[in-house]
């Protein structure tokens, strides 16, 4: 396929979807404005990029990677997870051309991004001789890169940040604070060439679908000092560093939950040009839900569909509650004809996810619910003047969403259904012992209790079971303690 100026006639689109494969891949659909480096790091973690010619009129281009393993790895991944640049969807498939042949006099910016890139993978020599673009690449200063997140409407945990950034190289340490009340790291690689790789491949990305953007600088420091492994620092290099006074370290079970969970998303065959197994992990949460990989969407259902109900005791409210720990519940409709199954409408298709993740196979009410994603797309109120018995709730307008504004505190304190509960909104009026009662009344037994050392405002309480303290979550959350003070409930990831 070769390029000459302004001859675009020679390419006809490529329109076989399913064309024998190739390593020249067609790219549609793209955005007017987006440029040779973001088109190249759809590439980079499936292996070497060694072409490319952009169609910009077409809003096409043609990537040519080292090898067609390589290239069939990166179709088969987007088959399965739409690819979005600039929160836009874009098309891959396989081009009828087995090799790109580009006029480097035409085709001269995409070269000289392409060759800057290839420069910084192979080594971390400046590049000599070529006029590189703004949006090319200077040769990495620092291992350690600065991540400020823009329109943090998700939570981003370090493990999070983890998953992403080891595709680009083995991530040593990192440090996770709030400054300007936005969430910032500091991230260090073993090798700057890998920081530059991260930063070429991930500034400007979103982690989810439309929100959690990448803003991505060297830092000026070459070494991070962490001093604890907990859920806001961690020194990769070193798992014998204490918890922190005050500062729990990541539960040993969600821990453990955690790295199951990780060895499920590595991306079946993905080839790993930085030599890391899981090249495509972080992209391979997104295909699970979870975590995405750079501008892909999370997307998804938005109806969870709950069965194994204790009809005898579920009310909409107590799935509003239960479920409102981990997004906010539109609606709720308990089925008429099976009232053990309920119908549960999320604010979106990130929050049902974490719902399902961390609700299914617990105990509510004595039973064992089951959480999946329902084939409906929304939950129908009843029509005027019709009685359904309570069963269908509108919880659109509900004063209790937890995550209604954007950043809030919430959405960084969400954790798996656990014994120990977070208490806030406490009126020093009342004491231990009022919170004791008040708890045991639920039907659980109290284990223990602690007020927060600096804000007698919090406690940990901590039932016998999960799902004692799950019951305790249900009847307790917003109770009214007088002096205007309504009690909030979460669960909380710290053991008394």
């Amino acid at each position: 396929l070769s390029a000459n100026g302004n001859d675009n006639k020679k390419f006809k689109s490529d329109d076989k979807m399913d064309g024998a494969p190739s390593r020249v891949l067609h790219i549609r659909k793209l955005p007017g404005e987006v440029t040779e480096t973001e088109v190249i790091a759809l590439g980079l973690p499936f292996g070497k990029v060694t072409n490319i010619l952009m169609l910009k009129g077409k809003n096409q281009a043609f990537l040519e990677l080292a090898t067609e393993e390589a290239a069939i790895t990166m179709v088969n991944y987007y088959s399965a997870v739409t690819p979005h640049l600039r929160n836009q969807p874009i098309y891959i498939q396989y081009s009828n051309h087995k090799e790109l042949k580009t006029d480097n006099t035409l085709n001269q910016r995409a070269q000289a991004v392409l060759q800057a890139v290839t420069a910084v993978q192979a080594t971390n020599a400046p590049i000599s001789g070529t006029t590189v673009s703004e949006s090319a690449v200077t040769p990495a200063q620092s291992p350690v890169l600065r991540i400020i997140i823009d329109n943090m409407y998700y939570p981003v945990t370090l493990d999070v940040l983890h998953q992403i950034f080891s595709k680009f190289g083995a991530v040593l340490k990192i440090i996770t604070f709030t400054k300007n009340n936005q969430f910032q790291a500091l991230l260090q690689y073993g090798d700057p060439v890998n920081a530059q790789q991260a930063k070429l491949a991930l500034d400007g990305q979103n982690i989810y679908n439309a929100c959690c953007t990448l803003r991505i600088d060297f830092s000026k420091l070459v070494n991070l000092n962490v001093k604890y492994n907990n859920d806001k620092s961690r020194d990769y290099t070193r798992p014998d560093l204490p918890s922190g006074d005050g500062q729990p370290a990541l539960d040993p079970a969600i821990a453990a939950a955690f790295a199951k969970e990780t060895s499920l998303l590595a991306v079946p065959g993905a080839l790993s040009p930085l030599a890391i197994p899981n090249a495509a992990a972080a992209a391979a949460a997104a295909a699970a839900g979870r975590v995405g990989m750079p501008g892909v969407s999370a997307g998804g259902n938005t109806v969870l569909l709950v069965s194994n109900l204790n009809e005898e005791m579920v009310t909409p409210q107590s799935l509003f509650t239960l479920f409102g720990v981990y997004g906010d519940v539109q609606r709720v409709k308990i089925l008429y004809n099976k009232k053990d199954s309920a119908l549960i409408q999320m604010a979106d298709g990130n929050q049902s996810q974490l719902a399902m993740s961390h609700l299914n196979g617990q105990k509510m009410y004595g039973k064992i619910i089951r959480v999946t994603l329902s084939k409906h797309q929304t939950v129908q109120l009843p029509r005027e003047g019709l009685d359904d018995q309570g069963l269908t709730k509108d919880f659109g307008n509900s004063p209790l969403h937890r995550f209604k504004k954007p950043g809030s505190k919430n959405f960084q304190n969400i954790f798996p259904p656990s014994a120990t509960l977070h208490l806030s909104n406490i009126p020093p009026s009342v004491a231990e012992e009022d919170l004791r009662t008040l708890f045991a009344n639920t039907g659980g037994t109290v284990k223990a209790f602690k007020f927060f050392q600096r804000d007698h405002k919090m406690a940990l309480l901590q039932m016998s079971t999960v799902e004692e303290a799950i019951q305790a979550l249900i009847d307790l959350h917003n109770y009214n303690l007088g002096e205007n003070h309504h009690l909030r409930v979460s669960f909380s990831k710290s053991t008394i």
